[in-house]
């Protein structure tokens, strides 16, 4: 069974929106919707602990964010094969991993573990800590906090050329739609919450920059 002490290896530690900070507060949500729900412990800790681990040297490289959820994938393979884990409960961690991501409709969330796995990264996303994430991407990326939203940005999700994708790009993109795509009933009612203060958040910085002009 894959640990916490390994996870560690697994992830950088000075990443602020996908280092290991994100994955042991993910564990520690999904420890506790696992109870609510009634799932399998060591499937989805397993899952949780590898989500995002691209594991650069075993896997083959990291290919970026774009692709993580294949290469997270490959390397849980890698790991739980080596562990003796049995073929039926490697492919449900496999399931769980690669449905996870909110960019890649291709595999949904199927199980309950995964459909867990899902919530418990997604409200990682939303709320103070999702706030921070997206402003802490946008400064790693060199990208304005705000910037007024294409028209085709509105419509389609696509930028403009030339049009930054900004943390409050992100929020109307992905961010703001998070409460709807929820799982479980009990990521539902953490998530009211979350969105709430996200949702005034964004507003208030659209409204102050706004202003400024």
């Amino acid at each position: 069974m894959p640990t916490i002490e390994e996870a560690k290896t697994w992830y950088p530690q000075n990443d602020p929106v996908h280092g290991f900070d994100h994955v042991l507060r993910v564990y520690q949500m999904a420890e506790r919707l696992c109870q609510a729900e009634n799932a399998d412990h060591e499937i989805l800790r397993a899952a949780v602990l590898l989500h995002d681990a691209l594991g650069s040297e075993t896997s083959g490289g990291d290919v970026g964010r774009s692709n993580h959820q294949h290469a997270s994938a490959k390397f849980a393979r890698q790991i739980l094969e080596a562990e003796g884990w049995p073929k039926e409960r490697v492919q449900a961690v496999l399931h769980c991993i690669r449905s996870h991501r909110f960019r890649d409709l291709s595999e949904q969330p199927q199980t309950i573990e995964a459909k867990i796995l899902f919530d418990a990264d997604k409200l990682d996303a939303i709320g103070a800590i999702g706030i921070a994430r997206a402003l802490s991407y946008s400064v790693s990326e060199g990208v304005p906090f705000y910037a007024e939203p294409s028209d085709h940005f509105l419509k389609t999700g696509i930028t403009e050329p030339g049009e930054p994708h900004t943390a409050y790009h992100e929020h109307l993109f992905k961010l703001s739609k998070i409460k709807t795509l929820l799982y479980t009933n009990s990521a539902q009612s953490i998530a009211e919450e979350r969105h709430r203060i996200m949702d005034e958040f964004f507003k208030q910085l659209a409204a102050e920059f706004q202003a400024e002009r």
